[in-house]
């Protein structure tokens, strides 16, 4: 039931989940690894695993990087789910706020200067508003990964679609 199947099966193409489990920090020798496959899409969904400051110094050159080495394939930047209890816990809210923000500048930098298909999946699209979506606050329950591959889904189908049409 996470949501990376669902899309799987959502889209009827294979997926590679390379869920790290907190570790997804986008260090450098992560992107030349990521560049050795050839997929029809990058997903960068790291923000979970990095600190602000870390999102401002990693993203550009993670992109850049991925970029260089695989200049045809589309990469789509996911913001950090929102916490359910955000209105709540105040400190939660504001690291997500900020998180996003950071990964907001680097996307329209990288796009400024020119960096081709780069593709952007907003926070508020991942889970719902009912708090029904996570066990904790942050962790998805089997409604919340749902939700999450609808989200996905919409924002990779042009992608998949284009490229099984050779674009």
């Amino acid at each position: 039931m996470a949501h990376v199947a669902l899309v799987g099966r959502k889209l009827e193409c294979p997926t590679i989940n390379l869920g790290f489990s907190g570790s997804g920090r986008m260090e450098p020798a992560l992107a030349d690894l990521l560049a050795e496959l050839d997929p029809v899409v990058f997903v960068l969904d790291c923000l979970p695993n990095l600190s602000t400051e870390q999102v401002k110094e990693r993203v550009e050159p993670f992109v850049r990087r991925l970029r260089e080495a695989r200049p045809k394939t589309p990469i789509l930047l996911v913001e950090d789910r929102n916490y359910a209890d955000g209105f709540l816990k105040a400190e939660r809210r504001r690291g997500n706020e900020s998180h996003q923000a950071a990964l907001a500048v680097a996307y329209r930098r990288l796009k400024k200067a020119g960096v081709k298909d780069l593709h952007y999946l907003k926070a508020e699209r991942l889970l719902g508003a009912d708090g029904e979506d996570t066990v904790d606050g942050s962790h998805p329950t089997d409604l919340g990964f749902v939700r999450h591959a609808d989200a996905f889904a919409k924002a990779l189908k042009p992608l998949v679609t284009r490229a099984a049409r050779g674009n």
